[in-house]
Formats: C-alpha cells, structure tokens, sequence
C-alpha cells in the first residue's frame, strides 16, 4: 500500500445488535457479516451515546456530543461552522462522496453549504420522506432529483459500486447512508424486499426482550429481518467490488448503525430509550489495520467511530473530538458508555458491563431542552441477571450503594461530555 487506504462508511439505520449472528441471531440473515467478522475486527460491547436519528448522525460526523454541537434531536441542522469527517478527509488529500440518507440539514434537496464539506453528493436529507421501497429519489450535486431503479438498499449499494468503479487519483471516504432497517414513516411498517419477509417469517426467533414484551414485534419482525438481510446482501456485494476492482487491500470499510429498535416496547415508538434495543449495535471494521486482529472487547461508543477511522487513515484526530480511537486501547479498555437521550424525555443514562443506570428530568420537554439541572433516578438494571432489562431495581433498598457509585460516575461523565453538573434526586 503506497498511499492512505480508502474508507468506507457502511451505515445501516435502527439495526439492533442482536440481528446478526455474531450476536448470537440464529434466524442466518447476516451471512456476509458473519463471515468478514471472523477475519475482522468485531466490536462486540458497541454502543451508540444518543438512540435517534439526527444527533447519532451528528455524533458520527464530528466526534462530539449532541449537547456540544446543538444537534440534541432531530430537525436541527448541523451547524455550518462544525467540522465534519469529510472536511478532515478533504484536508488530508482524500476525495468525499456521500450517498444516501443525511438528516442534518434544514432543506430538502440539500444545499451545497447543508452537506458537511462532502464532494460528491447523492442523498436526500430525509430519505424515508423522498423514498419509498421501490421508489428511490435522491438528489445529486446540482440538487436535481435522481430516481434509481430496484430495491431502495439495491438502488444505494447499485450508487456506491458505480462510484467505486471509476479512476480515483486520490484516496477516498466514501459514506453510504442506508434508510433500512428503519420503518417507512408513512406506513409504521417494515417494507422488506418481495419474499423476505416470509423466509424470515419461517425463522423466526424473537429476541429475548421482545418475548417478554411483546409490542409489534410479532408483526413487524419478520419484515426488519428481511430487510436486513437485504442489507447484509448489499454489504456482501460492496466487497465483492472491492475484490474485483482490486481495491479490497487498500480500503478500510466500517459496517454500524446509529441505534437499535425496541419495537413500541419501552415507549410509544421504536428507539429514544436507555435499553439496550435501543443503544446497542452492530460494528465491523475490516481492511488493512484490522484484518487479523480479532475482535474487540472493550465497550465502544458511537463517539469513538470517528477519530478511529481518521487513525486508521494515518490523520491524527483533532483535539476537540471528544472520543477516542479505538486502534490505540487495549483490546478490554473501556468500562461504561455515556447516552443522552432526548425528544421522548431528557434522559442521561451510563452503561457499564454490570449496570445500566438512567436518570430523567421530572419536568424536562423532551423536544425543548438540551438538557436539565434536575434529573430524578428511573432506572437500574443488573445486566448480568437480568440481561433483557424485565426488572427495574431503581426503587430497591439493597442497591442504594451501587446507585450512588453509578450516579458520581454518570455526573463524571457528564463533566467531561461538557455539561453542567446536574441535582440527581432518587426516585419516590
């Protein structure tokens, strides 16, 4: 390799962790990522720090958290002063391209000043808005409308290889922003490609949480299962262009998502929750730097993303990302997560390998505020005992010791995420 690899960013959206099979998934929707995941290097504790769409979006872009940037819910743009990945890229001699799905941006098509520093443009701001299963329309860098042909997954992968295939005189970072396996908004179901949703039907294996739970998953599974093994197609096929345009040697390609989906178990919707449906993903990395090395242990979060991929490019990550590369930790660092949650309550919450902890603000507008000076405890799990999150023990005497331990450490966290420090009441 005689100059920095290629990046790629394979970004799927609402894909819980526990849909592939290196998570234990038996339902084989992933074969592609299960493959690539015994060659390369598997996150297996990873973990986004804000379950909803646009700040997880912001987080990924600039390494910062959504209450440093603004971006701390959905329909906020990403301000055009904040330095993205593809701004670092471009300064280190990379060519930027970004297809699909954006969601940081006040337009629809997107101005050129609304699209982070990215060179080549395909996508719409909101894809599930300009899209439907069949019917993809994304807009170009003149902003005029494209309408591509296929499966919506098919119609971006179809994008991302075409762009792979042309002469490129510079490295690139290439970031491919899939709607699935969202739900299309207009319908609040899972549209999956013609016949998967039945295979998946006949395969069904319902994770733990939602056995107990219920909600739409007896209905909507199925469909976010074929959808995702429409994607784990497309991820399939976006290495075999690699291999055959002779690039799989020089391109680092990262497989993640920017939350989970509890399926209207733990709130009226899908995600905006401290559980793990809700914050744990799946993240893949493969290429030169983590080919070989097995997997990672460590918990990592959606804030560490972006400073590895600059590290795995040779870029020195800038000062004020406020996570850290994966690349330079051992493979057990890391001993709890930070999430902040918004739009559904204002909500902190620390994830360690024992204990899940989430505190809510008893007046806060979910919608409105950035945050708050009062927050009351709400939940508290023992992820070892209880690892589908069944039995909240936020109100019991015997854990009083270990709630004040979590709530000093999540204060910590908050110190250092830039917020103030708040009141943290125990529950009535």
């Amino acid at each position: 390799m005689t100059r920095r690899p290629n990046i790629i960013v394979f970004f799927t959206d609402q894909q819980r962790w526990d849909t592939v099979g290196a998570h234990g998934s038996t339902m084989g929707a992933t074969p592609n990522f299960d493959r690539l995941a015994e060659s390369g290097m598997l996150v297996r504790n990873s973990f986004t720090c804000q379950p909803v769409c646009g700040p997880a979006r912001s987080i990924l872009q600039t390494g910062k958290y959504p209450t440093m940037t603004g971006c701390f819910r959905n329909s906020i743009a990403l301000p055009r002063s904040e330095k993205t990945l593809a701004h670092h890229f471009t300064a280190a001699g990379y060519d930027t391209a970004y297809i699909g799905k954006w969601h940081l941006a006040d337009h629809e098509p997107v101005p050129e000043e609304e699209r982070g520093g990215y060179g080549e443009w395909l996508a719409s701001n909101i894809l599930e808005f300009t899209s439907y299963a069949y019917d993809t329309v994304m807009y170009d860098n003149d902003n005029q409308p494209v309408r591509l042909p296929g499966y919506r997954v098919d119609a971006l992968t179809d994008a991302a290889i075409r762009y792979l295939d042309r002469p490129h005189d510079k490295p690139f970072f290439l970031f491919v922003s899939y709607l699935e396996p969202h739900h299309q908004n207009q319908t609040d179901d899972y549209p999956a490609p013609a016949g998967y949703e039945e295979r998946m039907r006949q395969k069904m294996v319902l994770p733990g949480d939602l056995v107990a739970l219920g909600g739409t998953a007896e209905k909507q599974f199925p469909g976010y299962m074929g959808q995702i093994a429409k994607i784990d197609e497309a991820y399939g096929r976006l290495h075999d262009a690699l291999t055959s345009l002779k690039l799989a040697d020089d391109t680092v390609v990262m497989f993640t998502s920017d939350h989970g989906n509890h399926f209207k178990t733990r709130n009226g919707e899908y995600k905006r929750s401290c559980h793990e449906a809700s914050i744990r993903v799946p993240t893949l990395f493969t290429g030169p730097g983590f080919d070989g090395r097995g997997a990672h242990d460590g918990m990592v979060s959606l804030i560490d993303l972006p400073p590895t991929l600059l590290d795995a490019a040779g870029v020195e990550p800038p000062a004020h990302m406020q996570g850290g590369s994966i690349l330079r930790r051992e493979a057990g660092d890391g001993d709890d997560m930070f999430i902040q949650v918004s739009e559904e309550h204002v909500g902190r919450a620390l994830r360690t390998r024992r204990w899940k902890y989430e505190v809510i603000a008893p007046d806060g507008d979910g919608w409105n505020d950035i945050g708050s000076a009062l927050y009351r405890e709400a939940f508290l799990y023992d992820l070892e005992a209880d690892p589908h999150e069944l039995d909240n023990l936020v109100a019991a005497p015997e854990h009083a010791g270990i709630r004040a331990e979590l709530r000093g450490r999540l204060i910590a966290r908050m110190q250092q995420a830039g917020e103030t420090v708040p009141e943290i009441a125990p529950r009535e």
